[in-house]
């Protein structure tokens, strides 16, 4: 009973505090303090709401006990004596001095003692933290049973000097708490600002971040636990961007080099034209000639380079439908042998599957591989294409005994504008576009593209799409 009505008094006086502490925190992220100053002032209002807390609790268990004392050293007496006494009581010369009144009712909840009692009989907890908090006396109520019936026993005792001890103790470890507070003020705020004086190292830092200075990177000596972190994330971020910008740079640079050397032929033409082109017929012709030659390998590489764009803009499109992959393969292989006797060229198609997906971007894809094994394999050499299932993949393989990539290129074939050391001829030409195109491709029908090679020997490519069926 007396823990029950404890806990209930405790929950009350503690909400106030906790109201107050959800609005202080709730205020501290709306206003635009330092980050320093709202971890320091949440941590003193922390200290502030445990200090009354303590107090709170510690006078609410020094009540407690003192309330179980005071039931088993007088109340329990009390009770007994009233139960012996009853109905026939002579002055309460029995009762303890602390007993200020006390009423009796029936299984009705009628007055029975006093007669003239207009006090209801009350185990409530409402009304016996009201009596504790403004009358300063405890009601205890229990029951009994006399003459084969029950009834009801309310005992109103004087609570005044366990309430003001109470106080005592709350007035004490407030006075204790804001001694602490003086020593733990400058403590919190020291140790804020020195948690916080990385992150305001690493704001100054990041200010000076430009395309100039784009290897600059933060340093993790000084930062430990959750910082460290933060800036080792934040330098392999900037690893990564600036390997993109020189990546960016470097397509920039060769897509230009690129462009120049038609752009340098179509002027060297037109200026032969000015002079000789008006009346020498060989010159004119050879320079239209040449100048349609670069105009069209221009428009290769632009739509190339277009292509591309939209990949990395995700504003590439690709219609998409079910057919049977032998259509395209079939006339790969008729084309193929129309533009091309200098090679021994071999196809054979072991299996057929629907694939979903753009048959004209699909067949760019595998044109691109073969005309590469074709461009980089000797006159008279051999080039096998092969298509079969495997596993969840219809597999176009594409094999030769070209020039082969060295092992240092064979991850960066793939890249925009790479050409390995031995394809760089002008015999062989090309713009380091292809193999570039062809990936984009294959990765868009969600398939894969390998490739194995060895320096001298040849190379093999393989193009997996998933298939239907």
């Amino acid at each position: 009973m007396i823990k029950r009505i404890l806990n209930s008094l405790l929950n009350i006086l503690l909400y106030p505090f906790k109201l107050i502490l959800r609005f202080v925190i709730g205020l501290l992220k709306r206003l635009k303090f330092s980050i320093a100053f709202k971890i320091s002032a949440s941590y003193l209002l922390i200290y502030i709401i445990i200090i009354l807390i303590v107090a709170v609790a510690t006078s609410a268990g020094c009540m407690v006990f003192e309330f179980q004392k005071f039931e088993r050293n007088t109340i329990n007496q009390d009770v007994e004596n009233i139960k012996r006494e009853f109905p026939d009581f002579k002055g309460n010369t029995s009762m303890s001095g602390s007993i200020k009144s006390f009423e009796i009712y029936d299984d009705s909840l009628n007055s029975v003692y006093p007669y003239n009692n207009d006090k209801r009989y009350s185990d409530n907890i409402i009304v016996v933290l009201e009596n504790l908090l403004y009358n300063r006396e405890y009601v205890y109520s229990t029951d009994f049973e006399a003459n084969n019936r029950y009834y009801y026993l309310n005992i109103s005792y004087d609570a005044e000097l366990m309430i003001n001890d109470a106080f005592k103790i709350i007035v004490l470890v407030l006075v204790s708490g804001a001694v602490g507070l003086l020593i733990f003020v400058p403590i919190i705020s020291n140790t804020s600002y020195r948690l916080i004086g990385p992150i305001k190292n690493m704001t100054e830092i990041t200010k000076t971040i430009t395309v100039n200075n784009i290897n600059t990177r933060l340093d993790v000596k000084g930062t430990q636990d959750e910082l460290k972190e933060l800036s080792q994330t934040f330098n392999e971020m900037m690893d990564r961007i600036e390997q993109g910008y020189k990546f960016q740079q470097q397509f920039v640079s060769d897509a230009s080099h690129e462009l120049r050397t038609p752009i340098a032929v179509i002027k060297g033409y037109v200026n032969m034209l000015d002079r000789w082109g008006k009346n020498d017929k060989a010159v004119l012709e050879e320079s239209i000639g040449a100048i349609k030659n670069e105009t069209d390998n221009m428009q290769d590489l632009i739509e190339k380079l277009l292509f591309i764009a939209r990949s990395d803009k995700g504003n590439l499109a690709y219609s998409k439908e079910d057919f049977k992959i032998s259509t395209i393969l079939n006339e790969i292989e008729k084309e193929t042998k129309m533009i091309d006797a200098n090679h021994q060229l071999y196809f054979k198609f072991y299996d057929d599957a629907n694939i979903y997906g753009d048959i004209k971007r699909i067949k760019q894809a595998i044109r691109i591989i073969i005309d590469n094994s074709i461009k980089y394999t000797p006159a008279g050499g051999y080039i096998m294409v092969s298509g079969f299932l495997q596993d969840d993949y219809y597999i176009i393989k594409v094999e030769d005994t070209g020039i082969g990539i060295e092992k240092k290129d064979l991850n960066k074939i793939f890249d925009r504008l790479y050409r390995a050391e031995q394809s760089r001829s002008k015999e062989i030409g090309g713009h380091g576009l292809g193999l570039s195109i062809a990936k984009i491709i294959v990765l868009g029908h969600k398939g894969k593209i390998r490739v194995k090679s060895t320096i001298g020997k040849g190379s093999e490519f393989s193009i997996m799409l998933p298939y239907i069926n």
